[in-house]
């Protein structure tokens, strides 16, 4: 498959990376023309320094890993991170809320963020390994109604889980591709054959903190 690497978001949100690991993943993402940078709100101005000048994207993640910020909390994260320089927001759902079918706090939790992202793409981390197919089905539905532009599986941090897997990213392409949102797989992404299979399913973006080693396979 020619031009993966503009799918590839090229991800570090491991709580132990050090300034020069962010540091190498900027010249990576500069040398091999990915999509974007993926990293915690921190170092959002520190990406936008040394990514000033090229096209690389730069996402960032709010309410994570676990998604369970007050709704107040995660729209001052996305306040703080676009006015730092993030281009794309991906937020995490609640999930205890879409547990318990409290669809309507699910809704707004997301409009709101939605709000304050202004002209920002914004992308719902629904964490699958979670979620059973109807509840990622009816994730999808309110990210829908609370017109986000993306629908993402994971966020790599639930222990011992998966991460996306081809048959909940076709689900979730299925169930949001005829009104115009995307899908964005993440989690356990580490090969170039996992990647392709993950874009044949319907993924538009692929978060990866093995960007490097999928360009450098044959």
């Amino acid at each position: 498959m020619e031009n993966i690497n503009r799918h590839i978001e090229h991800t570090l949100l491991k709580q132990d990376a050090k300034y020069e690991d962010f540091i190498k993943l900027f010249e990576e993402a500069k040398k091999y023309n990915f999509l974007g940078v993926c990293i915690n709100p921190l170092y959002v101005k520190l990406a936008k320094e040394y990514l000033s000048g090229t096209d690389v994207k730069i996402i960032t993640v709010v309410g994570f890993p676990l998604g369970a910020n007050k709704t107040e909390v995660k729209a001052y994260e996305t306040k703080l991170a676009i006015e730092d320089g993030a281009d794309e927001i991906d937020m995490v759902i609640n999930v205890t809320a879409l547990k318990n079918k409290d669809y309507g706090f699910v809704k707004l939790d997301i409009e709101t963020v939605k709000d304050f992202c202004k002209d920002k793409p914004l992308k719902v981390i629904l964490e699958t390994d979670l979620l059973d197919k109807e509840e990622i089905k009816k994730a999808c539905e309110i990210c829908i109604e609370a017109k986000a532009d993306f629908v993402k599986t994971s966020t790599g941090f639930v222990k011992g889980g998966v991460g996306a897997k081809a048959e909940d990213v076709e689900l979730m392409y299925k169930t949001v591709s005829p009104y115009g949102l995307k899908v964005k797989a993440s989690g356990g992404i580490r090969d170039k054959e996992t990647a392709i299979k993950m874009l044949k399913a319907g993924a538009e973006r692929l978060g990866t903190s093995s960007g490097v080693k999928i360009m450098e396979s044959n």
